[in-house]
């Protein structure tokens, strides 16, 4: 009986360029920020145009997301992609969207928070 390979040899990732792999994650945080933006303007919104203007900026903005988190996926394995996309998405919603543009005050505890999860990505980044 043939031996078949384990699931783990069977996906064998493509190698990508570092410049590639950080542009696909930058472009991931970029379109996350302002899909959720977006979303926020849209819930502020005092007509019905600007509601459904916002929503379709941000759901566009959320595909772009997702296509960028799959290109991602072509060169990183999930348990790397996910936690960075997700800490960055985090990061930059909360620093950039809420801090930068919306003006939104973030108590110092949650500082603390974005600075740990940084130091998390960078741990999780190296190999």
């Amino acid at each position: 009986m043939p031996r078949t390979k384990p699931l783990s040899e069977a996906f064998i990732l493509p190698q990508a360029g570092p410049a590639l792999t950080v542009a696909l994650v930058v472009a991931n945080m970029i379109f996350n920020i302002a899909a959720n933006a977006s979303f926020k303007v849209s819930a502020t919104s005092t007509s019905w145009r600007g509601f459904l203007f916002w929503q379709v900026v941000g759901n566009l903005a959320g595909l772009v997301t997702v296509l960028t988190l799959t290109a991602l996926l072509r060169y990183i394995p999930l348990h790397v992609a996910f936690p960075v996309t997700t800490a960055l998405a985090i990061f930059g919603v909360q620093v950039v969207a809420a801090s930068l543009l919306f003006h939104e005050a973030i108590p110092p505890a949650r500082w603390l928070g974005t600075i740990l999860m940084v130091v998390g990505i960078a741990l999780m980044g190296g190999r």
